[in-house]
């Protein structure tokens, strides 16, 4: 069974590559594969940050600075 951070990581992971494959019109595997590969992915599952407790839709803008400026900012 997975924790309530585990679950709301994972909620807010499918949601964040909905928005990728919607925004850029790519392929959900390239989706994830890219924001797999993010910082903003280590961040997210990284329980220490409390990122996982914001909505999809602000962590998915912090991944959209992190795409335009190459890094967390």
């Amino acid at each position: 069974m997975m924790t309530k951070q585990e679950l709301l990581i994972e909620y807010n992971i499918q949601d964040i590559i909905e928005y990728i494959v919607e925004d850029l019109r790519i392929e959900y595997d390239k989706a994830m594969q890219i924001f797999y590969n993010s910082q903003t992915f280590d961040k997210l599952t990284d329980i220490e940050t409390g990122l996982y407790l914001e909505n999809s839709a602000y962590v998915y803008t912090i991944f959209q600075d992190e795409m335009i400026f190459g890094r967390l900012v």
